[in-house]
């Protein structure tokens, strides 16, 4: 079976380290494709309609605000693309306003404060494999 892809878009280098070193952690194999910005985030998600019979993320952590286009943009773009809409999106921000919070829920994310240590970051971990693996229902 091969390793489950999780793609995380997110433009702190520190957040992306410390999540890797969390799933490492894990002693799972996993697949992380890493896109550092709105914009590189809407081109994978349209890339993932060119090559339908790729391997998809199991799960898409997606900070909300990120550089040239916000999460709300990008999971948008991922609720409207067939072969990517199902997927599982674990939404994190330090702050999200009601109406973005709403928006959010509405749109199926699972919406998380991000972590703030590596005991949260442990957990994010644990919760992305256990969702790949099938164990974690959609929010």
């Amino acid at each position: 079976m091969a390793a489950p892809k999780i793609l995380v878009v997110e433009d702190s280098p520190s957040d992306i380290y410390i999540l890797r070193r969390a799933l490492e952690d894990l002693g799972e194999e996993f697949d992380l494709d890493i896109v550092t910005d709105g914009s590189r985030a809407i081109q994978y998600v349209h890339a993932q309609r060119e090559n339908p019979h790729e391997a998809h993320p199991c799960v898409i952590v997606l900070d909300l605000h990120i550089p040239k286009h916000d999460g709300l943009e990008v999971l948008r773009s991922i609720r409207q693309e067939p072969v990517l809409r199902h997927i599982h999106v674990v939404l994190l921000t330090a702050s999200a306003s009601p109406r973005e919070e709403a928006e959010l829920r509405g749109m199926g994310a699972d919406y998380r404060l991000k972590p703030f240590d590596l005991h949260g970051y442990a957990e994010l971990a644990a919760d992305l494999i256990a969702i790949c693996k099938g164990m974690l229902t959609r929010a």
